[in-house]
């Protein structure tokens, strides 16, 4: 009862906090698996902390320019063509497996069709959609230029604030408090660690398959599929939604192997490398992740879910190493 107690307090006080507080988060997961790359930086250029924060952030954030200059021309050359390919792949839903019989009934194609005739019609007489759209892509440019600004603030002087935290602590207690982070810290940064790679794991599966069967906008399906594999348990099958779209473009039959791709991926993710690669850094079961996955859902949505099983797994790497000891 105390337990469930404090969770509903925690999820209240979680919903109840700013924009800032999820910036927050985001920037501490960058600062924390970027803080290796910049230690290993400062250790083997020999330079200042800050010189080596400056050449992380700048090969950080030229390999990110020179991701989007190899992705997005590719991206508009592919989407003209796929306006081109879209009324053809309209009228062959019929042909889609178990749903095509389904769809013909409810003459579908052409209610779809009609739609996507009417929208420019739509959009001119109503500015509300664009008005939106361009508000949230102001706010999401907002979001992402403080979270940048507080992943670098972490990483140039975080060191300093957990020097001054560190004063508050008791003296007693204050070996027990630097064994309690440190244990944390190794738990969250293997996680945080081990997400990226099975992150970039995901992207590159997409990427390939692809590819491989002329899948348009490949490239950023990818990059997709690589962003929401940050999220556990959900991330990839959401990620993965985009792809089978694109791929039905290109026939039933494509979309079929693109389906049957991103369920193959999930598998051997979640059953045989996410145990090994996340599993242990963590050290909690399947469904403790799942029940840390869902509480972090609704408590903070996204952000909640990426950080809860790090959470979880750091409170009980913390009790296992230093708890009572019966």
């Amino acid at each position: 009862m105390i337990a469930f107690t404090g969770l509903l307090a925690i999820t209240g006080l979680v919903r109840s906090t700013p924009r800032t507080t999820t910036a927050l988060i985001i920037a501490l997961i960058i600062a924390l698996a970027l803080n290796p790359v910049v230690a290993a930086v400062q250790r083997q250029a020999h330079v200042r902390r800050s010189v080596a924060v400056f050449l992380v952030l700048t090969g950080f954030f030229v390999s990110v320019v020179a991701t989007m200059i190899l992705l997005i021309p590719p991206a508009i050359h592919q989407a003209h063509n796929l306006q081109t390919q879209l009324p053809g792949v309209i009228k062959n839903l019929d042909d889609l497996p178990l749903i095509g019989r389904r769809l013909e009934k409810t003459n579908a194609p052409a209610k779809i069709e009609a739609a996507i005739r009417d929208l420019p019609h739509r959009l001119a007489g109503d500015t509300t959609p664009i008005k939106r759209a361009g508000r949230s892509l102001a706010d999401g440019l907002l979001a992402a230029f403080v979270t940048i600004l507080c992943a670098v603030t972490l990483l140039l002087d975080g060191a300093r604030l957990l020097r001054g935290l560190r004063r508050l602590v008791p003296v007693p207690r204050r070996q027990q408090v630097d064994d309690a982070a440190d244990v944390a810290y190794r738990v969250v940064g293997r996680y945080v660690a081990g997400s990226l790679l099975l992150a970039v794991g995901g992207g590159l599966v997409i990427l390939v398959a692809g590819l491989a069967l002329g899948v348009p906008l490949a490239p950023l399906a990818a990059v997709w599929e690589a962003m929401w594999e940050m999220v556990p348990q959900i991330g990839g099958g959401v990620g993965g939604i985009p792809f089978v779209l694109l791929g039905l473009t290109q026939g039933a039959g494509v979309g079929a192997i693109c389906l049957l791709v991103v369920i193959l991926h999930l598998q051997l993710k979640n059953h045989v490398v996410g145990p090994v690669v996340v599993g242990q850094a963590v050290k909690l079961s399947p469904t403790a992740s799942m029940v840390a996955a869902l509480v972090g859902v609704s408590a903070a949505g996204v952000v909640g879910a990426l950080v809860a099983i790090p959470l979880v797994g750091a409170v009980k790497a913390i009790y296992l190493e230093l708890g009572p000891r019966t």
